[in-house]
């Protein structure tokens, strides 16, 4: 059950959740019940889209929640049968190196605080339902606790595409799964799915899609049965070397990344052309078997 905080003297207003849930409706469907907030990303109430006005929300979301303290857990999920969708080829018709220099700084920011905002400023426990397959699922595996389904496909697609790893699923590979298999994903791009995740570490439960968020309820729930201090302070050590990663590595992941694409594109969008089915699903070839 949720804990009544107590009032402070001249104590700044906290975000509502009625605001900020109207502000990002956009892009989630935000539900909130005894603590526990549920975000449902999604675009005109199917799977999401990736576009850059999405891309910037995660991040300012991220922060607004946070400093709400009528949240005690936090759950991140997508819609239907897909945790991300969308065309990458058609959101980079002008090649990165044309961008003005300040649309590229303000990629730099929103590549950093998609990421550094999660960890550093939403402090209860999280938990990512990842319901389907589709890329931007750094986010869904540095959350304190990953589910997700079979056809899950937790892939970096940068290196495929002609692109340097840079934004953060590459380093959360590392971080889980170890240097040599992160780097072996991160070259190749293969599938990782929901069974060969769990085995490797990247996950921890595996679940029919129609058990997935009934089961991220189920241990937030049991979460909130907990004092609020125990909460938290358990979330702060399981983050703490998600902070450290990033303190350490992120900033020189993310400038490379950008660094690379200032070089020029030349056939970049082909390549993203190419792998447009498995941005966009589904897929009717079964799936590789991955190496362990």
């Amino acid at each position: 059950m949720s804990e009544t905080l107590s009032e402070w003297d001249g104590r700044v207003g906290a975000p509502r959740f009625e605001d900020y849930s109207k502000k990002y409706e956009e892009f989630f469907v935000m539900t909130r019940r005894d603590g526990i907030i549920e975000l449902r990303m999604h675009t005109d109430g199917g799977p999401f889209e990736h576009s850059w006005m999405g891309h910037n929300a995660w991040g300012q979301a991220w922060l607004e929640i946070g400093n709400d303290p009528e949240n005690e857990v936090l759950i991140i999920t997508g819609t239907g049968d897909r945790w991300h969708s969308g065309d990458p080829a058609a959101l980079w018709h002008t090649p990165f190196c044309q961008w003005s220099s300040d649309s590229q700084i303000k990629m730099y920011y929103d590549m950093a605080k998609l990421l550094e905002n999660l960890i550093f400023a939403v402090d209860i426990p999280t938990i990512a339902a990842v319901n389907g397959p589709g890329t931007h699922c750094e986010f869904a595996t540095a959350c304190d606790i990953t589910l997700c389904v079979e056809d899950a496909d937790f892939f970096d697609p940068h290196f495929l595409a002609g692109g340097v790893p840079g934004d953060g699923m590459g380093l959360t590979l590392q971080k889980t799964i170890g240097v040599k298999r992160a780097s072996y994903y991160m070259y190749t791009g293969k599938r990782l799915d929901g069974r060969t995740a769990l085995e490797l570490g990247l996950v921890n439960e595996v679940l029919p899609l129609d058990r997935l968020l009934p089961r991220a309820w189920e241990i937030a729930e049991m979460i909130m049965q907990r004092p609020r201090a125990a909460r938290r302070l358990t979330h702060a050590i399981a983050s703490r070397p998600w902070k450290q990663a990033l303190v350490d590595d992120y900033g020189f992941h993310a400038a490379h990344q950008l660094w690379g694409m200032t070089m020029g594109q030349a056939g970049r969008l082909d390549k993203l052309r190419e792998m447009s089915e498995r941005f966009q699903g589904p897929r009717s070839s079964p799936a590789e078997e991955e190496p362990r």
